[in-house]
């Protein structure tokens, strides 16, 4: 299978300004992840999709010049992942350049164990499933089995939907939340206007690499994470 890298780098942030190209540690926020692309055996070309002339060289320094800037349309707050992943779709095609499958690596999420993009592609590919994502799992906590919601009379229902509530954390499945690592999609339910499909595979990721920036308060964790796992 074709596999297609997708690293999705605007240059505009509110809340950590100019975030994809600001210094974490010794490098650029972006190299982090290009550099996990980089060592991929499994990805057959990475493109990074950005607005953003600065962000362009940097991924050329890094030997992944952009084939174009992405129009300022599909950089805006409101642009979504999976307008920009159909945009690069539809760009190689044009250009005879056909993908089984696209992965969604995003900068905000600096830290992949490892051979972990690998191992996703391995277990998407044995899977057979439109989609996988990576994630974490959710502690016992906010298990979904455990958090309610208000009924019409004001008192708790179980979001679940349950009418016995499971009393011992033991008994309660597990349960996980995406971690915005890894995305992986047939090229066909890109098209088709979804990133997950009908069918989601997953690969649990190593929690002491998490972090999702989206503030200066997660910039720092980024930074206290870069200190612990000597990168």
């Amino acid at each position: 299978m074709r596999f297609l890298a997708v690293i999705p780098a605007r240059g505009g942030s509110k809340g950590v300004p100019k975030k994809n190209s600001k210094l974490l540690g010794k490098l650029p926020l972006i190299e982090y992840t290009i550099n996990a692309a980089k060592d991929s055996k499994l990805l057959t070309q990475t493109l990074v999709s950005t607005d953003d002339q600065e962000i362009a060289i940097l991924a050329e320094i890094c030997g992944y010049k952009p084939p174009f800037l992405r129009p300022a349309a599909l950089a805006q707050d409101t642009s979504t992942s999976l307008e920009v992943v159909q945009h690069a779709i539809a760009y190689f095609e044009s250009q005879h350049l056909f993908f089984d499958a696209v992965c969604l690596l995003q900068p905000t999420n600096p830290f992949r164990e490892k051979g972990s993009i690998d191992k996703a592609i391995e277990r998407f590919i044995r899977s057979s499933a439109d989609s996988l994502v990576s994630v974490l799992e959710i502690p016992h906590e906010y298990n979904p089995h455990w958090a309610f919601e208000e009924n019409e009379n004001g008192f708790l229902k179980m979001a679940t939907g349950e009418q016995q509530i499971i009393s011992r954390r033991q008994d309660l499945p597990k349960a996980f939340h995406r971690d915005g690592s890894i995305y992986i999609t047939k090229t066909e339910v890109i098209k088709n206007g979804s990133l997950y499909g009908k069918s989601i595979a997953f690969i649990e990721s190593n929690p002491k690499f998490h972090v999702n920036i989206d503030t200066m308060e997660d910039w720092e964790t980024a930074e206290k994470i870069l200190t612990q796992i000597n990168w």
